[in-house]
């Protein structure tokens, strides 16, 4: 499994409603990705939930490296650099994915929390908390899923997790998913990857 998220932070004043159309326009031609476990289409605006910017921050949840290439450089990613401008992609190899008590039910918020490493920490407890941490969030009331993964070029970790609520048991930035597209969610390997 492989993570990946862009962030298009936008103006205070940005109309908020061309992102909702946008999504509402193109979300579906994701639904249907080869290689893509899923895609969290997400908003932030500014004073909602505690956000201090108006933001538009897909994340990604990979089954294959091709999945993720072919949407980088086949052409998926391109509409978006060219009506955006070319965002920074952040890249993550995945730790621990599982389904949530409430999997059945629809993502309507999420909460990415990205943390440096410990410089000092061992890297299996690191990796152990982390897999600990996806198990948690995954069996807390309303969650629909939860996910780990690292970036060792910074060593930074991503806590991700979709909830059916907007009262989610996890610590960090909160979202709010405007389209779930999850082809491949089913294949996505459960538990700790390695």
């Amino acid at each position: 499994m492989h993570a990946m998220q862009y962030e298009l932070t936008l103006p205070a004043d940005y109309d908020m409603g061309v992102i909702h159309a946008r999504v509402s326009r193109v979300g579906h031609l994701l639904d249907d990705w080869e290689g893509l476990g899923l895609k969290a289409y997400l908003v932030r605006e500014r004073g909602v939930h505690g956000s201090p910017v108006d933001q538009y921050a897909p994340f990604y949840l990979w089954n294959t490296v091709e999945g993720m290439n072919a949407f980088l450089w086949g052409g998926g990613f391109q509409r978006l650099s060219d009506d955006f401008g070319r965002p920074a992609v952040r890249q993550w190899t995945g730790l621990a994915y599982e389904e949530g008590v409430a999997a059945g039910s629809p993502a309507l918020f999420a909460v990415r929390r990205r943390e440096p490493l410990p410089d000092t920490a061992a890297l299996s407890e690191v990796a152990r908390d982390a897999v600990a941490e996806a198990r948690r969030l995954a069996r807390e009331e309303g969650a629909v899923l939860a996910a780990a993964a690292v970036d060792t070029s910074r060593w930074e970790s991503v806590h991700f997790s979709l909830w059916a609520h907007d009262t989610p048991a996890a610590d960090g930035d909160m979202f709010q998913v405007l389209h779930l597209s999850a082809p491949g969610r089913s294949a996505l390997p459960a538990g700790r990857q390695w």
